[in-house]
């Protein structure tokens, strides 16, 4: 049997033990263990629709109608008028023939690409890709090869010696660093090449692009150029769920191919009519996107005067680079003494010597709150070098 406990020991001493926290909120802040009181900057809840009333009161609606949960998989006896009405309205929004619903952003990452690729093919992935993407490839039998990061002429050199029916795969905005991929430029290494470009717009999605469209939109293309986008409902949109959109052929095909479609209880009905008035507030409201917009001004602006080191990031993710993980765990317990929550993000997670801080703005925050946590950035720096 596999040595658990000195397993355990090595990530302790490391410096890389991950703890699980219990955090009670009141929809804006988190109360730790010890009771204190903490803003949260390492949530994805990019439109501060998680907390929304109306979006609660959607699911609270929806339960009391239709219960707590969905009871079965889509296939079975779970697929309810709340998904059929959300996948038709995510296809729109996003303009697709058609979008369809997977309980988590993984299960559809690992379904999608296992539904899609097979031993003798090659699937073509980004270096950062999100470990959903790569656990699909490694679940695909399929040939597994890495690209340089957010570097297209990189991916077009791999698909020229891959065999097989070919897959390229890349997050749309990268997920610890915050930066968006090139996808005008990978959609058009794939079309040379006769492969198939596939995007994880989980963290665009909501909040990139004029209307929130994400980055493939944001990059004016669409459908014909990435066939297959990959979204969740869990971030930008305050719920749980994701979904794949593209065309109509795409969606029946994984309807009889992806095995976490198939055999996965639906997300719940309630859950699905909470997406649905996410939605259409997002449509309806751009001035959260254009607050949030602001927020990440600021928040830049401010760090670079103060000499932080930053990464070149436009998005709602603001990492705040550190290097030592034992550094970045110190300076995390130092922002929440004084009362803000940010998670360090160490090895594994993201490269040897490159441990940070994953800031994370979000539309519920206020001025206010990044001016003081920018100044509790200050104070944690001075602790720890100190």
């Amino acid at each position: 049997m596999r040595d658990l406990a000195g397993y355990l020991q090595r990530r302790w001493q490391a410096g890389l033990f991950r703890r699980v926290r219990t955090l009670h909120t009141d929809g804006r802040r988190v109360c730790s263990d010890d009771g204190s009181w903490l803003t949260p900057f390492c949530s994805n809840d990019y439109l501060g629709l998680a907390g929304e009333p109306r979006v609660a009161e959607a699911v609270a609606s929806a339960a009391r109608s239709h219960g707590a949960g969905s009871g079965a998989a889509h296939l079975v006896s779970g697929h309810r008028p709340a998904h059929e009405y959300l996948e038709r309205e995510l296809a729109a929004f996003l303009g697709r023939e058609r979008a369809l619903l997977f309980s988590t952003g993984y299960m559809a990452n690992m379904g999608v690409i296992d539904a899609l690729s097979a031993r003798g093919d090659t699937v073509v992935q980004d270096r950062l890709n999100h470990a959903s993407l790569l656990d699909g490839g490694r679940l695909s039998e399929a040939r597994l090869v890495r690209y340089a990061h957010a570097d297209a002429a990189s991916a077009a050199e791999r698909l020229q010696t891959a065999r097989g029916e070919r897959l390229v795969a890349s997050d749309g905005v990268f997920s610890m660093d915050g930066d968006i991929a090139p996808v005008a430029e990978l959609a058009a290494a794939a079309r040379d090449q006769d492969a198939l470009l596939m995007v994880d717009d989980a963290h665009g999605i909501g909040v990139v692009g004029d209307h929130g469209a994400g980055s493939v939109a944001g990059a004016g293309i669409g459908q014909d150029q990435v066939p297959v986008l990959v979204g969740t409902l869990g971030k930008a949109l305050g719920g749980s769920g994701a979904f794949v959109a593209g065309s109509a052929e795409l969606c029946d095909y994984l309807v009889q191919a992806a095995r976490p479609y198939i055999y996965t209880t639906a997300v719940p009905p309630a859950v699905a009519e909470g997406v649905r008035t996410a939605l259409s507030i997002l449509q309806a409201e751009p001035a959260r996107r254009h607050h949030l917009r602001s927020l990440v001004e600021q928040f830049r602006d401010g760090a670079r005067r103060r000499g932080l080191s930053l990464m070149p990031s436009d998005t709602a993710i603001q990492p705040v680079r550190v290097g030592d993980a034992e550094a970045a765990t110190a300076w995390s317990a130092a922002l929440a003494e004084r009362g803000y929550l940010v998670t360090a993000i160490r090895p594994p997670t993201v490269p040897e010597g490159s441990a940070r801080l994953r800031v994370t703005l979000s539309a519920a925050h206020t001025e206010r709150d990044v001016t003081g946590l920018l100044t509790a950035l200050d104070a944690a720096r001075e602790r720890a070098t100190g």
